[in-house]
């Protein structure tokens, strides 16, 4: 179970890749200022890039703001990261600047922008890259690598990132000098918001106490696995195979159901149609969505409704049901006591 376990992360991170190049993955953007988290992923490269490797921080006096999703933006400086240590062969001087302010320059025959952009750059002191390699690097599963080192995706989620965040990364590089990544992103005026970094598998999986949830899955497999995950979370699942018999089970006030948990994309009326529909007739009703497919993923948002990406954990399902149905059980019990 352990290595099935682990080959479904291994797919469900490249997968997140090559979505990322396509820029199709999801985005939760938030607004944070880069100098603050670009001393944070500093303090976190120390134990990645090896003791001989010097890691610098060269901030701008002021501040630079972006809307961004935090996690993918420290993946790509991570990503960038990596690959100027081996670069470097493990001896060196990586430095981190960010200036805010900036133009865009135009990028491999894309036309530039006067911003502002706040500009990321990560210079390395290492070997450099060939001029042939320079315009592959992007380029998803190329790598320069030994086998076994590397999937050659890390810089291609770096350029997908950039371009779904509406910017871009640019790369000059000099044969025994070394190589910068520039990563250009908007910037905005808003204040930045409060980030609460948490380890999500490492909260025990929210526990249910009977409550009714109705499954919406035309998937059989699926379906059935997603009813065991829900007994075991303490819920009592009822499943149906599409939104049409979700619609005639609810009724007009619920049935007692305590949340829906539907596919998006179904024969038929899909998951998002259902939510909507339910919205209007049953406002007080919970609705979680769940989807692997890059097309709803890469939506900037889920119209108002919680979302979860297939394949999801027990924990992940358990998290989101407790928060959801926690949020309506005022009207709820309400609704129950009228009843």
């Amino acid at each position: 179970m352990d290595a099935v376990s682990d080959t479904v992360d291994r797919a469900a991170k490249l997968t997140g890749q090559l979505l990322a190049f396509a820029r199709r993955q999801t985005l939760k953007p938030e607004v944070f200022e880069v100098g603050e988290r670009l001393r944070g992923v500093a303090e976190m490269l120390d134990t990645i890039t090896g003791a001989r490797i010097r890691v610098r921080v060269e901030a701008s006096d002021r501040p630079a703001l972006v809307r961004a999703d935090l996690s993918q933006f420290e993946t790509a400086l991570v990503n960038i990261a990596v690959n100027a240590r081996d670069a470097m062969d493990g001896s060196g001087t990586l430095t981190m600047r960010v200036a805010a302010g900036q133009a865009m320059p135009m990028i491999r025959g894309h036309a530039g922008s006067r911003g502002p952009f706040a500009a990321v750059a990560l210079a390395d002191t290492g070997s450099g890259i060939l001029p042939e390699v320079l315009g592959r690097i992007f380029e998803p599963f190329f790598t320069t690598k030994d086998v076994g080192r590397g999937t050659g995706l890390g810089l291609s989620q770096v350029f997908g990132f950039a371009k779904q965040s509406g910017g871009d990364v640019e790369v000059t590089s000099e044969i025994g000098k070394g190589t910068t990544f520039t990563l250009y992103l908007p910037e905005v005026s808003s204040e930045p918001t409060e980030v609460l970094v948490t380890d999500p598998d490492a909260v025990l999986s929210p526990a249910g106490l009977g409550q009714r949830i109705l499954l919406v899955e035309d998937n059989l497999e699926v379906g059935g696995f997603c009813s065991q995950i829900l007994e075991d979370l303490g819920y009592a699942p009822e499943w149906v195979v599409n939104a049409e018999e979700a619609l005639k089970r609810l009724g007009t006030d619920g049935a007692g159901f305590r949340a829906v948990f539907s596919d998006v994309v179904m024969p038929g009326m899909g998951g998002i149609e259902l939510a909507k529909a339910l919205r209007i007739r049953i406002p007080t009703l919970p609705v979680v969505l769940a989807s692997g497919y890059s097309h709803v993923l890469a939506r900037e948002d889920s119209h108002g409704f919680e979302l979860l990406h297939k394949p999801y954990s027990a924990a992940q399902v358990g998290r989101v049901l407790r928060r959801v149905i926690g949020a309506f059980s005022p009207t709820d019990e309400t609704q129950d006591r009228s009843r």
